[in-house]
């Protein structure tokens, strides 16, 4: 049995209206590994954690027995968004990649949030919304660039992660159980709309190599829905039509929706994860290891997440990080350096993002010519 994480530490909000608003603050390579010592990089691989250890063996669809008032209200607010979709219908112009209506519905959005979010949070809460609203208004794309990405997905996970230090959400488990299986699932699914209705471009996609253009945290949440599960392999994934049970099978299927020709060419990564990686726990803990390597530790990733605030960007105490590994403490620099890529017999340093690369990382006794 997987040890006890640790409790999710309390923020007062008197101890929040003093620091300083969230801002972008990684901009070199240097900057990417303060960032992985910082207070709020150890508080986010904790959050995530806890979140995927509160879903093992539950399925979809999710209806709990004590529905959380709180993460109903955000759900209203994910609600409100869907519908301005619809009242910003997309223009018919030329651009290949992203619609500008897009700009039009984002532009609401920064309007509108600080009046959102204070409809949500109860009064005592609502002096933290300066806090709050960077990490909101990043998580729905660059309404600039008009792309979405991992970047923006973490953005979302660090609201959520605002919400629980600041015991709006109560990080328990039948709580935590309804962020990830109510909350974020409707913000995926509101993340879907918004890519196809605004042919929203893939912010900083690794293309055929990468796990998905566009998100990751679902098949994290996914495969450790399924981590203890034995009755299903991996390879499962391969015979579709899935039913969506778990993050993980939605993911899959939201690829072949956006996605044609054979799942082997256009897909390599999760096909060698469904034909290398022998059980779900591998997977997930895996997953982790590569989420840790290629989104949290990227610097064209987190260069435009705003950091600060409830973020602590000062160095943790003990600087442990808990996204390493989902059962054990693991210090940024004893988790990082240059992963270890197998290219047929041999054995190279790289920093390249690549099949081989990921697929060591998941499961070092796979190898891949």
């Amino acid at each position: 049995m997987a040890p006890q994480l640790p409790s999710l530490r309390e923020i007062p909000l008197s101890g929040v209206l003093n620091k300083a608003l969230p801002t972008p603050k990684v901009k070199t390579e240097e900057e990417v590994e303060l960032w992985k010592t910082t207070r709020g990089y150890g508080d986010l691989g904790l959050f995530l954690q806890r979140l995927n250890k509160a879903v093992i063996g539950q399925y979809l669809p999710f209806t709990p027995q004590c529905p959380s008032q709180h993460v109903g209200a955000v759900l209203a607010v994910l609600d409100t968004l869907d519908t301005w979709i619809d009242e910003a219908p997309p223009l018919q112009t030329p651009q290949r990649f992203g619609n500008l209506a897009f700009r039009t519905w984002g532009k609401r959005l920064e309007d509108n949030v600080d009046q959102l979010l204070s409809n949500a949070l109860p009064v005592e809460l609502c002096p933290a919304i300066p806090y709050l609203s960077p990490y909101f208004l990043t998580s729905f794309g660059s309404f600039l660039r008009m792309d979405y990405g991992s970047g923006h997905e973490t953005s979302f996970a660090i609201f959520l992660l605002c919400l629980s230090l600041l015991r709006f959400f109560t990080p328990e488990q039948d709580e935590e159980r309804q962020v990830v299986l109510l909350l974020f699932v409707r913000y995926l699914r509101l993340c879907w709309r918004l890519q196809d209705v605004y042919n929203l471009e893939p912010a900083g996609s690794h293309g055929v190599w990468g796990l998905d253009d566009y998100s990751f945290l679902g098949y994290i949440f996914g495969s450790g829905q399924l981590r203890d599960q034995t009755d299903i392999p991996v390879s499962a994934v391969l015979n579709t039509p899935l039913p969506p049970t778990n993050l993980y099978f939605m993911q899959i299927m939201r690829i072949h929706e956006v996605k044609h020709g054979p799942f082997h060419e256009h897909s390599s990564q999760l096909y060698s994860i469904a034909t290398g990686v022998p059980n779900w726990g591998k997977v997930n803990s895996g997953l982790f290891k590569m989420y840790q390597a290629e989104v949290l530790g990227k610097r064209v990733v987190v260069q435009h997440i705003p950091l600060g605030g409830l973020m602590e960007w000062e160095t943790s105490v003990d600087r442990n990080s808990y996204v390493h590994h989902p059962h054990q403490q693991m210090k940024p620099t004893t988790a990082l350096g240059p992963p270890a890529v197998v290219e047929g017999a041999r054995v190279i340093g790289s920093h390249m993002f690549s099949r081989r690369t990921s697929l060591t990382r998941i499961h070092p006794t796979v190898t891949t010519a």
